[in-house]
């Protein structure tokens, strides 16, 4: 019995790093079971240094971001970006829904407006308005910010200013594809 499992836990972990090793160029990588969508943004790139523009600390502004890899039947996408890092608990700077699945890409500095461009619907932040709201970590190491993008099979059926938690259960069931991107800030 304890054999087999060990046997089980093998394949697991040899399948796991098979798709692993699959070229940085693929967008699409099976993860968890659902498939990858590659999210990039000019101003920086994973794991780099957040630039000044877009934190309380320059312009505020949303980073232009662009995303590739939705699978067939993309109805709409959801986008969140928060920081794990922040004192105390999970800080959410972007709540974003149903992005229509004609869009690649959100522009640079997106109004802080409930509804936006293609009549895409924007939530509340952990700074309790809607839109984005940048870094703004205290001083100290640096803190993690992920933008994550979510592919989903309808569109959404949430009113303007919904929050981050509201968000995800509406997703629950719905989500095709995710990809994240993060990016690092401090003062």
């Amino acid at each position: 019995m304890l054999r087999n499992k060990f046997i089980i836990l093998f394949v697991i972990l040899f399948i796991f790093s098979c798709n692993t090793k699959k070229s940085k160029k693929t967008a699409n990588i099976n993860v968890g079971g659902k498939m990858s969508i590659q999210i990039i943004c000019a101003a920086f790139k994973e794991g780099e240094t957040i630039p000044v523009k877009y934190t309380c600390d320059g312009e505020n502004v949303s980073p232009a971001l662009n995303w590739s890899g939705a699978p067939e039947g993309t109805k709409s996408f959801a986008l969140i970006c928060d920081d794990p890092d922040a004192p105390g608990r999970t800080w959410i700077h972007w709540v974003v829904y149903n992005i229509p699945a004609t869009m690649t890409s959100l522009p640079e500095a997106v109004p802080m407006k409930k509804t936006v461009l293609n009549n895409i619907i924007q939530g509340t932040t952990s700074f309790r308005k809607i839109g984005y709201g940048g870094p703004c970590p205290p001083r100290g190491p640096a803190h993690r910010y992920f933008f994550k993008i979510y592919a989903l099979d309808t569109e959404l059926n949430l009113k303007a200013g919904a929050s981050e938690n509201e968000l995800l259960k509406a997703m629950e069931g719905h989500i095709l594809a995710k990809g994240q991107l993060m990016g690092r800030y401090s003062r």
